[in-house]
């Protein structure tokens, strides 16, 4: 199999747990506190692959400059995104909407916040399967750690947002849509990850990846664990930790 779709195929198994979540979610009234806990989990993974596998492999690919400076540009473009996307009504794309002062608008609530909502699942999911092509880079085999980190967040991911995209009323069409056509996003971005980002020096390959760190670092502290901490409170920290340590065993393995 080439690695072109090689690394299509590791894109799309990773953005099919967004699906699973969404199923979840949508179809099972899920108790809050197990959301939390679930997005909890998912942050310790993600935090573990970013400080192991992305900003370590960007650090030992470029230095430290451009590990540095694409961590925080992707921090930056991703905040940027999101104050745009809050605006228009995506600020709470990841909450479950139990509480009434954070949940998604309905459309009547606020028009377009509906395509605000797709775009914000695709800021947050683009940056996660690039990596993944980028990382067949190195050597031809995929970071099975960075895989399984994604595949892992994603599904409290999906399952938390379409909690609450039915709260605001959305239909199974409009959720499902979302998250496959989300799906679909993860194969192209890990495959042009690998085909586009290939051409670049080893100091681009590595200030790219740690953009894509900067982002997601950015996504967990501003909605994955907030979200978490609403509901679970002082449960979070070890529920964090414990997704942090199976990351970090799976990079040891």
């Amino acid at each position: 199999m080439s690695l072109v779709l090689q690394a299509g195929g590791w894109g799309l198994l990773a953005g099919s747990a967004l699906l699973l979540g969404a199923a979840w979610g949508y179809e099972v009234r899920v108790p809050q506190k197990v959301i939390a806990l679930v997005m909890a989990f998912g942050a310790g993974v993600l935090l573990s692959a970013v400080s192991f596998e992305l900003v370590g492999e960007a650090y030992e690919q470029g230095g430290l400059g451009p590990a540095a400076l694409g961590t925080l540009a992707g921090a930056a473009a991703y905040t940027l995104g999101n104050i745009w996307l809050a605006r228009r009504g995506a600020r709470h794309r990841k909450r479950s909407g139990h509480a009434e002062t954070q949940r998604q608008p309905s459309e009547q609530e606020q028009g377009g916040s509906g395509t605000a909502l797709a775009l914000g699942a695709l800021l947050d999911g683009v940056p996660e399967s690039a990596v993944i092509g980028v990382g067949l880079l190195d050597g031809g085999t995929v970071s099975f750690v960075t895989v399984a980190a994604v595949f892992l967040s994603n599904i409290p991911e999906g399952l938390s947002s379409s909690a609450g995209m039915r709260r605001a009323g959305r239909g199974r069409g409009y959720v499902f849509g979302v998250w496959g056509a989300i799906a679909a996003a993860s194969t192209l971005s890990a495959v042009l990850g690998y085909t586009v980002v290939g051409n670049f020096s080893p100091a681009v390959v590595a200030a790219v990846t740690a953009v894509a760190a900067g982002a997601i670092l950015t996504m967990i502290a501003d909605t994955m664990i907030p979200e978490a901490f609403e509901e679970a409170h002082l449960a979070v920290g070890l529920v964090t930790v414990a997704g942090f340590l199976l990351s970090f065993a799976l990079s040891h393995v």
